[in-house]
């Protein structure tokens, strides 16, 4: 049986910005490693020791993935071939070659005889109501919409916007779609038209699926007139298929619009899936890149969903038994994501259309208690936001259900970390923190249960992840901050963007010969944990000395008074580029020339005079997306002034750039 790692528990302060000296706050017993999925495979294959698994993981691709898909009980319309085939080199390579696989089948069909009376998916609306499929119930509805699209002219190959909010209906769609060997495009519920059009005309897609409206803090928010403006703009979309949320009167185009309640009346409950080769595509999904249009990411059957459910076995361990709920959009990756790996563990899914403060600041808390959640995932601004309430909306409820936390998304600082662990996680669940990627179909680097924890880092790289840290040159770097590159082909790895070769070979494939570097800063410090420094493209760099926003940001939230900062470079005629800081105050704290003369004290205190910000400017709300991420790219080009602030569909709050505007 493997047993835990067992590494040094202080680190070695970084060359290049300081990473704090912690205590491990987290270490699996050895009984806890050999019951999990990861201890499990490690077991079968002889490793008493992860970094040993991980080597070989990289080093012997072809066996790892063959084991993997092996492990997970996957299951093959027609037998691969073989596993990997390089003959497009590593930016095309093509993984079981040969094999018909659709993930539906694995995610629905596979589970109905052991497990088809039992909860595939728990929802939870913004005023309370509960509905819950078992797997039973969820293929049949499945079927019944895919016969439906059937009906309404979609089949292998053609695309479907999905523009809903979190709702049980989500999950069927994006499993309906698949099951018909079509495309799905994932759109954010809060999308403004020119930005679901956008996606829709760029992949050509021929059906919307979307929604009448969702609520939102007790009002009703439209969604079928956003998607009439967008579908103005797409000369391919056919049909617009609306789900009855609100009950809203809604504008209506006959013969193009049609209700999802009267397509699916009368369906079959049964449909058979088509089978799909292993790299068709499935899914194209946008993310928005610093400039230019946003980038559709291609992925396949047997990319996503099998890199997604082997991160989810392997380091967050879910199970059969396990409900795992993510703070999330199906717009963001981790919903997708989410949907998928959790179906094809025969886990059960907690989807939540509401905010995580509303009619309470305890309504999180609460939806885990009454559905027994045992895995969670919410950002670290989530935590920050959730955070101004205290503790006692928390200690309200029975938490006892939850076994794994989790978090993606940016990083972290110490104080909300250790909230989250010590608050939600009462000090025994292991907080699994998960960086990757759309591109990537889930996480580079993690942590897992048969590892220790560290606050705010990341055990290391994920089984078959081949992620390094390194130079310009291409030199592998420990202690130092560096590029975050992957040097091998993984399943999950995109496909490509969608109709732009050249793009995503000149974003991924450019700077060093075949390897990928993805565009995160890091640190390995002499430990091996890994710690994410914020996007490369956002790095400082002052007087010669790089420093990632990150850092600086958790220096300034040190300070009692900041609840959230950003922290951005500008030119500056002496030392190269500056530190401008933007904060966001705690509740009750007013802003004053003392206070922002301590805010400097303490980020001088935390990383040296020579990173003394030239400012520290305060502000109601940073500008986010909406998953949560700070983006500091539109800080900077709004702050100085520019005109083109690149790609702004995915902005939570546009009032907030005019703050930034209005604070020079």
């Amino acid at each position: 049986m493997p047993e835990p790692t067992d590494r040094q528990e202080t680190t070695a302060p970084a060359a290049e910005g300081p990473i704090e000296r912690a205590p491990i706050a987290w270490r699996p017993t050895p009984e806890q490693a050999a019951a999990s999925h990861l201890g499990r495979f490690m077991a079968a294959h002889g490793f008493s020791r992860y970094e040993d698994l991980w080597e070989r993981s990289t080093r012997d691709l072809e066996w790892f993935w063959k084991a993997v898909v092996e492990d997970l009980g996957l299951e093959w319309f027609t037998p691969y071939e073989r596993v990997l085939d390089l003959s497009e080199g590593k930016p095309f390579a093509h993984w079981f070659p040969g094999g018909r696989y659709n993930y539906v089948h694995n995610a629905l069909d596979r589970h109905i005889a052991r497990r088809g009376d039992q909860p595939a998916l728990i929802w939870e609306g913004e005023a309370g109501d509960v509905r819950t499929l078992t797997y039973a119930e969820l293929l049949a509805e499945t079927c019944r919409l895919a016969n439906a699209l059937s009906a309404l002219g979609v089949g292998p190959g053609d695309r479907v916007g999905i523009f809903l909010p979190m709702l049980p209906e989500t999950a069927i769609a994006t499993l309906a779609v698949s099951r018909l060997g079509a495309i799905y495009t994932p759109i954010f519920s809060g999308f403004g038209a020119h930005a679901v059009a956008e996606r829709l005309a760029d992949c050509d897609a021929r059906l919307l699926i979307t929604a009448d409206g969702f609520w939102r803090r007790g009002s009703a928010v439209p969604m079928k007139e956003t998607a009439d403006e967008a579908a103005a703009q797409v000369p391919s979309l056919e049909h617009l298929l609306v789900y009855r949320r609100t009950g809203r009167d809604v504008p209506w185009t006959a013969g193009r619009d049609v209700w999802w309640h009267d397509a699916v009346a009368g369906q079959p409950t049964t449909q058979a899936t088509v089978h799909t080769a292993g790299d068709d595509p499935y899914m194209i999904i946008y993310t928005s890149g610093t400039t230019g249009r946003p980038k559709g990411t291609l992925h396949v059957h047997l990319g996503f969903p099998l890199k997604a459910t082997q991160d989810m076995a392997h380091c967050f361990d879910v199970g059969p038994g396990d409900r795992l709920f993510w703070l999330t959009d199906l717009g963001w990756m981790m919903g997708p994501w989410a949907i998928t790996g959790a179906l094809t563990l025969g886990g059960t899914v907690v989807l939540f259309e509401g905010t995580p403060d509303y009619p309470g600041p305890d309504r999180l808390w609460a939806l885990v208690e009454r559905h027994r959640v045992s895995h969670i995932g919410i950002s670290p601004t989530a935590i920050r936001g959730l955070m101004r309430y205290g503790t006692e909306p928390v200690q309200r409820h029975d938490l006892s259900s939850l076994r794994v936390l989790g978090s993606s998304g940016e990083p972290w600082n110490p104080e909300p970390w250790w909230w989250y662990f010590q608050q939600i996680g009462g000090g025994r669940c292991p907080l699994i923190n998960y960086s990757g990627g759309t591109e990537v179909s889930g996480g580079i680097v993690g942590c897992n249960l048969v590892q220790p924890i560290k606050p705010c880092s990341f055990s290391g790289p994920i089984p078959g992840m081949a992620a390094d840290v390194v130079d310009d040159e291409g030199h592998s770097l420990r202690g130092q901050v560096g590029e975050l590159v992957i040097r091998e082909p993984w399943p999950g790895m995109t496909a490509g963007f969608w109709r732009d070769r050249d793009r995503y070979l000149e974003t991924y494939w450019s700077r060093l010969p075949d390897v990928w570097v993805h565009g995160d800063w890091a640190l390995i410090d002499e430990d091996g944990y890994w710690y994410i420094q914020g996007r490369s493209d956002d790095t400082l760099k002052v007087a010669g000395k790089r420093v990632g926003p990150a850092e600086v940001e958790s220096a300034t939230v040190s300070h009692p008074s900041v609840s959230e900062a950003a922290a951005i470079g500008v030119p500056d005629e002496v030392k190269g580029e500056a530190i401008v800081v933007f904060a966001v105050l705690a509740p009750g704290t007013e802003p004053s020339e003392p206070l922002r003369a301590e805010i400097e004290a303490e980020i001088v205190r935390e990383l040296g005079r020579p990173l003394r910000p030239k400012a520290v400017r305060f502000v109601r709300e940073l500008p986010k997306t909406r998953s949560a991420k700070i983006m500091r790219r539109v800080i900077r080009a709004r702050y100085l002034g520019r005109s083109d602030l690149g790609d702004l569909s995915s902005l939570e709050n546009p009032s907030a750039i005019d703050a930034i505007a209005n604070n020079q």
